[in-house]
């Protein structure tokens, strides 16, 4: 080691230092005179008299009882204009009400329906039962199997 070295102080130990001779500079923050708390309390309006103009922030404050914080927000939140509902949220409208269906368009959509859908049935179970004749067929001629599908020897 040289000479420096050992003459310099450890890291730590100079960070441990400065940080407790700037905490000494430091004063002590003084403690919250009661002269603040002892304030008179600002008097709030009647909650009836109030109207979504009015201030609200009187009853915001952190001395006032929460039932009569809770009545003027209810007040404030009766106006119509908090009772909009967002035209832009996905579910906030009612989509189980509306316009019939009208008879003449239901009557066009049941035809398209018939002409559509019913004829591929239709067609699918002539196939169908054109088919199980001849497998009915196929199944007799083969010769007879024991319970195992085995063949007899």
């Amino acid at each position: 080691m040289t000479e420096e070295s050992k003459n310099q102080e450890a890291f730590l130990d100079r960070w441990s230092r400065r940080k407790l001779e700037q905490a000494e500079e430091k004063p002590a923050p003084a403690p919250p005179q009661k002269a603040e708390a002892a304030a008179p309390a600002v008097p709030l309006p009647p909650v009836d008299g109030l109207t979504p103009d009015s201030d609200f922030t009187p009853f915001m404050a952190p001395n006032v009882d929460g039932a009569t914080r809770r009545a003027a927000l209810k007040k404030l939140f009766a106006d119509a204009h908090f009772n909009v509902p967002d035209p832009y949220e996905a579910y906030s409208e009612d989509w189980t009400v509306g316009e019939k269906i009208p008879m003449a368009m239901l009557k066009t959509l049941n035809h398209a329906q018939k002409l559509l859908f019913d004829e591929p049935e239709k067609t699918a179970e002539a196939a169908a039962a054109a088919a199980a004749p001849a497998e009915t067929q196929k199944q007799e001629t083969q010769e007879p199997k024991d319970a195992v599908g085995k063949q007899d020897a």
